[in-house]
């Protein structure tokens, strides 16, 4: 039986994704969850990730500050509180364009989540990516 677990996000590896956002993954397979896995995004003053999908359901819930999410070619103003369902294969991304930091909260409805770039088509696990940038801090 897998044991219950207690995440602190400032004791956790940070993932610097580039171009002023930064990810905390919290639940994650590590911790041996076996269905979903879920972390934190914190984007400084006018920050923004590039259009991407994933192969499974993503819900994020605005936990500070302002956003625009673009869904599916829509743009969107969220507050704090502000919550989004994105079904599986559809681009969208978040934005801060305010002058303070804004902090989302996402879910993947699979431990199996990936994210396909957009601009590129590149596609890689959610949890490669943080595997991969926690190797590069060691």
């Amino acid at each position: 039986m897998t044991k219950p677990a207690i995440l602190s996000p400032a004791t956790l590896p940070v993932n610097d994704r580039g171009n002023g956002a930064r990810t905390i993954p919290l639940v994650t397979t590590d911790v041996g969850s076996t269905s979903m896995i879920n972390g934190i995004t914190e984007f400084d003053p006018h920050a923004k990730i590039g259009m991407h999908m994933h192969n499974c359901e993503e819900s994020v819930m605005i936990l500070e500050g302002d956003a625009i999410a673009e869904i599916d070619g829509e743009r969107y103003q969220l507050s704090a509180g502000d919550t989004t369902w994105i079904p599986a294969n559809v681009p969208h991304r978040f934005l801060n364009e305010s002058d303070a930091t804004m902090r989302i909260f996402w879910i993947y409805a699979s431990i199996d989540a990936n994210r396909t770039m957009i601009e590129t088509g590149e596609t890689k696990t959610i949890a490669k990516e943080h595997r991969d940038a926690i190797r590069v801090k060691s």
